[in-house]
């Protein structure tokens, strides 16, 4: 069945329900829902019952790199600063020095057992050298995982920050293998450009997309997560049009955001949730149906033996030489090395040595999709025996919340108190969402001229106001008055 344009939208509308349906009922098997996703595209496509006939690796690429903007843009809205200050080094190291030791050790690995070229080696070990954000997100959340010592955060920023490194590793040694004469050296400018840009380039589009959330008065709420959705694909672009690296700029712009103060926070943040999820079944339905089980068979052997040295060698190896300089225990190193998720990114990276044509391109291909389906099936359905048995995982009733589980929470506030607002508040004509208003209460209501207001961010304080202020704790209400500059009866 070929795909048209009269059954795109059934066909795809099928797919997306039953991988849905399939999600909901697999962890009770213990199969990452992943996993399922990719299964029901294979099923689906040409070598499958469904027979439907899907080989164009650049629209593939197209969907991925959409799909991985929402990913990564969604993942770093839920990233906390906080929680991931402490452990930043950690993370920086894990997702530059540890993507290049495992690109370099994969990549000599299969060029001593295989008749790839160094050249060809390399880039099959960039291609599958970072942890993937996908994977990592959706299985730590799905399993619901809480970890020892910032373990988590650890985990989810090298996966949200190391698809950047990869990208440029893969493109970098792509070029080498067309263009063999050419140094080794010659990728380092390459990567300092991708890097400093991309980073600076994030930091700046995260500033310039608060400001414009919080200014543009759009009337309706629900344009307010369609505006953040443009200002994440002008980030992108426009990063990548400098010659910087548009996924770093995305998770970085988004993890700036995330910890801001936004009008419509809980709308925009409630939305990219679901997009993120709607992006990863898409990316891995799409993924599933380019891939031909009949061509995977003849690459098994060689396909299992990378796949394990991926596992047990070249990911320990890498995590241990870049966590060198910090003080963690060992159980600590062996956990993160064992959450090294390969999922969609690789099999994303590898359709540029598709799209390129190169003489081994397919080969790569097919032994890509094999060790990140192998990675997701060995790795992710242990991770929860694995945090016990090592001691890293947490009693269920002492997770921390994650920031949108604590934006998205409907505890009941039980203190309740007035606060008039005096004729030279600073609070006075400022929006909500400029007074930097403790996360621990809310304005339920505003009083003003005997009339009841349902406030939002947007919504101005004027003089004479009488705030209703709801929170949690006590403390929670000195931090109202302290942050109104109001002294506490």
């Amino acid at each position: 069945m070929s795909l048209t344009i009269e059954n795109i939208m059934l066909i795809g509308s099928l797919l997306l329900f039953v991988s849905i349906i399939a999600g909901k009922t697999s962890y009770r098997f213990g199969v990452p829902t992943l996993v399922l996703f990719l299964a029901i595209g294979i099923l689906a496509g040409s070598d499958g019952i469904g027979g439907i006939y899907f080989d164009n690796p650049s629209a593939a690429q197209f969907i991925g790199v959409v799909s991985l903007n929402f990913i990564l843009f969604s993942g770093g809205l839920d990233t906390n600063w906080q929680s991931i200050k402490p452990v930043l080094w950690q993370g920086i190291s894990l997702s530059t020095l540890g993507v290049l030791l495992t690109a370099v050790t994969m990549g000599t690995f299969v060029w001593a057992i295989t008749d790839f070229t160094i050249y060809e080696g390399l880039l099959l070990g960039a291609i599958i050298s970072s942890t993937d954000a996908a994977a990592v997100f959706s299985i730590l959340r799905g399993k619901n995982l809480a970890l020892r010592n910032n373990l988590r955060p650890t985990l989810e920023l090298e996966s949200g920050s190391n698809d950047p490194m990869a990208y440029v590793l893969t493109i970098a040694f792509l070029a080498l293998v067309m263009n063999p004469d050419q140094s080794l050296l010659s990728i380092i400018p390459l990567f300092l450009k991708q890097m400093i840009i991309g980073g600076v380039a994030g930091l700046l589009f995260g500033m310039a997309s608060k400001y414009v959330i919080n200014r543009i008065k759009l009337g309706f709420e629900g344009l307010y997560p369609v505006l953040v959705i443009s200002l994440m694909f002008i980030t992108f672009s426009g990063t990548d049009a400098l010659g910087g690296n548009g996924f770093l700029a995305v998770y970085l712009c988004a993890v700036y955001l995330g910890n801001q103060d936004l009008i419509h926070k809980k709308t925009i943040l409630k939305m990219f949730d679901g997009l993120a999820w709607l992006m990863q079944i898409v990316l891995f339905l799409t993924l599933g149906l380019l891939v031909y089980p009949s061509e995977i068979l003849p690459i098994l052997g060689i396909g299992l033996l990378i796949s394990l040295f991926q596992i047990f060698v070249a990911r320990p190896i890498s995590v241990f030489l870049s966590l060198t300089p910090f003080k963690m225990k060992m159980r600590r190193r062996f956990y993160i090395s064992w959450v090294g998720l390969r999922g969609a990114v690789p099999i994303v990276f590898a359709t540029y040595p598709l799209i390129a044509g190169i003489e081994k391109a397919s080969m790569i291909f097919n032994i890509v999709f094999f060790i990140s389906l192998s990675s997701v099936l060995i790795q992710g359905t242990t991770l929860s025996v694995i945090a016990k048995w090592l001691n890293v995982a947490l009693p269920e009733d002492s997770k921390p919340k994650s920031p949108l589980d604590e934006l998205l929470s409907e505890t009941a506030k039980a203190i309740m108190v007035e606060i008039k607002m005096p004729e030279n508040g600073v609070a006075v004509n400022k929006k909500i969402v400029e007074l930097n208003f403790p996360k621990t209460a809310l304005i339920a209501m505003i009083n003003r001229d005997n009339k009841f207001i349902t406030p939002n961010g947007a919504t101005e304080i004027l003089a004479e106001d009488t705030l209703v202020v709801l929170s949690d704790t006590q403390e929670g209400i000195g931090q109202v008055y302290e942050c109104l500059q109001i002294e506490q009866p």
